[in-house]
């Protein structure tokens, strides 16, 4: 039996064994989703498995996280804005109600989203575009995925 790198996403991270992540960054890994029928999104992931919420750091690392959502929001804005004209805006979330560690959502949304949906939560979309095949990261989101790490570097040089 063969070990589900999703079953530990953080340990994979610390150890570079969790094939979405885009880049290190001060308090996690910027990662990208899983799923992309809203193509860039993206997850932070706090670097310590057992912090729950973002009331567990202590007020310098709680600090950084925000501080790396933030440039994660950042990098998927510039990303999506240059690879899809429809880009409309960045959603981020810290929700914790699934997953049993700190992490935050980075939503782009989009003028070509359906019309039911495009201006409310992500998690209102049928519950099918979340295990759709067709929405499953895979190589097609190479591209996207360059230049959300191309972002993240630009972003961190020029801080």
């Amino acid at each position: 039996m063969t070990f589900d790198w999703r079953m530990d996403r953080i340990g994979t991270a610390l150890r570079g064994e969790n094939p979405t992540v885009l880049r290190r960054l001060t308090a996690g890994f910027a990662v990208i989703g899983d799923v992309q029928f809203l193509p860039g999104y993206s997850v932070l992931l706090i670097d310590e498995p057992d912090v729950q919420r973002l009331s567990d750091l202590s007020r310098p690392k709680r600090l950084s996280f925000l501080s790396d959502m933030d440039q994660l929001g950042e990098a998927v804005e510039r990303a999506c804005r240059r690879l899809d004209p429809a880009f409309r805006r960045v959603n981020l979330e810290i929700l914790g109600n699934t997953d049993p560690f700190l992490h935050a959502h980075v939503w782009p949304r989009f003028d070509w989203e359906p019309a039911d949906v495009v201006g409310a939560p992500v998690w209102l979309y049928p519950r099918e575009r979340w295990s759709d095949e067709q929405s499953r990261l895979g190589p097609r989101h190479d591209v996207l995925r360059d230049a959300i790490s191309s972002e993240l570097d630009r972003l961190r040089s020029v801080a």
